[in-house]
C-alpha cells in the first residue's frame, strides 16, 4: 500500500518479534525487512529487476560514495537516484557515518562535521550534518539517516561516550536540516558501543527528537554476537514501539533471526553479495563454500526447492567451475542465490510471526542449517 505520508503499522507481535509495514509514496516495505545494499547505485553483480523479483521492497544507497561519484548535484540533474538506476521503489541512504570509522585514516573530525580525503582521487570533501541531509535530498532518498560517528569495538568508554554525545548533537542538526518533508523520513541512530548506560542515554536523547524511525548503529563492528544482542535488549525497550527500528549493517542469517526476536524491524548488509562474489552460498541447509573440491563433479543444484533460478537451475559443478575460473557469472549467480535466500528467510520470518510460532520457526531454521545437506 502506498500513502502520501510515511506511516508505520504494527500488525502483530510474537514475544518481542514484530510484524509490520511501512507505507510511503513510492511503495510499502514489509517488516521485518532485509534491504540489499546498493552502495553506489548498484546492488553489486545484480540486475535490479532480479533484486525486486527476489522480494526486496527497498534498497540502500550510500551518501559518502555517491557524493564522490557521480556527485549529488549531477544525480539531481539526472532526475534523482530512482530515475538514474531504474528503481521506482523506496531507497534508504546511509549518511556517511560508517565511513567515519571505516576510512578513519582518510578523515578529520570535529564538531562541525567530517573532512574526508577521497579514497578515489585524494580530493578533499567536507560533510557536515546539514550537508549530509542536503546530499540525501539531492539523491531524492526516501529514508535519510542522520550523520553520526560510528566507533569500532573494542574502544575506551570515554571515546565511546564522546562519539555518542557528538552523534546526538548531530542528530538534532540533521532534524532541523531535514525539516518537514511529506512522504519522507529521517531516522536517528543510537550509538554507545558496548556500554549499556550510554546506549540508554543515546536512545532517550533521540526519542526526545520525535523522529519517524530509529536505527541502532555501531554494532557488528568487532564485538561478539552476544554483546550485540545484549545491547539490543537494553536499547529497544527505550525506543517508541510505534516507530520502526533498524539494525544497521547486520548481518548473518543467524544474526537476523536472533535480532528479530529482540524486536528489530529492518536490516541491511553487504554479506549476501560480498560472500557470493567470493564463492560462498547461503542456503536453507546452511552455508556452502562452492570453491571446495567436493563440488567439482556434483550435479545437484544448491537447492532444488528454491524459486530462484540461480539456486535451482545450475549445478554445483558448474558454479564451482565458474568460481574457480574467476568468471564473473559465478559471482553473479551466487549473489542472486544469496539475496534470494535472505528474502526467503524474511518471508518465513514474517509468516511465522503472523502465525504466532516464531520460536518454533527459529529452532527449525537453525536445525536445518546445522544438519547441512551433504
Amino acid at each position: 500500500m502506498t500513502t502520501e505520508n510515511f506511516q508505520f503499522t504494527l500488525k502483530a507481535t510474537d514475544g518481542k518479534a514484530r510484524l509490520g509495514e511501512i507505507s510511503m509514496p513510492r511503495g510499502a516495505i514489509r517488516t521485518p525487512a532485509f534491504m540489499p545494499v546498493g552502495t553506489v547505485g548498484t546492488v553489486k553483480a545484480m540486475y535490479l529487476n532480479q533484486v525486486r523479483e527476489g522480494g526486496a521492497d527497498i534498497i540502500l544507497g550510500n551518501t559518502y560514495h555517491l557524493m564522490l561519484r557521480p556527485g549529488p548535484e549531477r544525480v539531481a540533474r539526472l532526475g534523482g537516484l530512482h530515475e538514474l538506476i531504474r528503481w521506482p521503489e523506496p531507497i534508504l541512504t546511509d549518511s556517511g557515518g560508517f565511513q567515519v570509522m571505516s576510512l578513519s585514516g582518510l578523515r578529520k573530525l570535529d564538531e562541525k562535521g567530517v573532512t574526508f580525503k577521497s579514497h578515489v582521487d585524494g580530493s578533499t570533501h567536507h560533510m557536515s550534518p546539514e550537508r549530509s541531509i542536503e546530499i540525501q535530498g539531492l539523491l531524492d532518498s526516501d529514508i535519510q539517516m542522520q550523520l553520526d560517528e560510528c566507533v569500532a569495538l573494542p574502544a575506551e568508554p570515554k571515546e565511546i561516550e564522546r562519539a555518542m554525545e557528538l552523534s546526538l548533537r548531530w542528530a538534532e542538526r540533521c532534524r532541523v536540516a531535514f525539516g518537514n518533508q511529506p512522504g519522507k523520513a529521517m531516522f536517528g541512530i543510537v550509538q554507545g558501543g558496548d556500554q549499556p548506560a550510554l546506549r540508554i542515554r543515546s536512545a532517550e536523547g533521540l526519542k526526545q527528537l520525535d523522529l519517524k524511525g530509529y536505527a541502532v548503529g555501531g554494532l557488528a563492528v568487532g564485538e561478539p554476537q552476544a554483546v550485540m544482542l545484549d545491547m539490543l535488549n537494553i536499547t529497544l525497550p527505550v525506543l517508541p514501539t510505534e516507530k520502526p527500528r533498524y539494525l544497521m549493517g547486520v548481518g548473518t542469517p543467524d544474526d537476523i533471526l536472533k535480532s528479530v526476536a529482540c524486536g528489530i524491524d529492518m536490516f541491511d548488509c553487504v554479506m549476501p553479495t560480498r560472500s557470493g562474489r567470493h564463492g560462498l552460498a547461503f542456503t536453507r541447509k546452511g552455508k556452502v563454500n562452492i570453491r571446495n573440491a567436493k563440488h567439482a563433479e556434483d550435479m545437484r543444484p544448491l537447492d532444488e526447492q528454491s524459486s530462484c533460478p540461480a539456486t535451482r537451475d545450475y549445478s554445483r559443478a558448474y558454479l564451482h567451475h565458474l568460481v574457480r575460473s574467476n568468471e564473473a557469472l559465478g559471482g553473479m549467480l551466487l549473489s542472486w542465490n544469496n539475496l534470494s535466500y535472505y528474502q526467503e528467510l524474511m518471508q518465513g520470518i514474517r509468516k511465522a510471526i503472523a502465525e504466532g510460532r516464531y520460536a518454533d520457526f527459529m529452532a527449525e531454521t537453525q536445525d536445518a542449517w546445522a544438519r547441512g545437506d551433504d
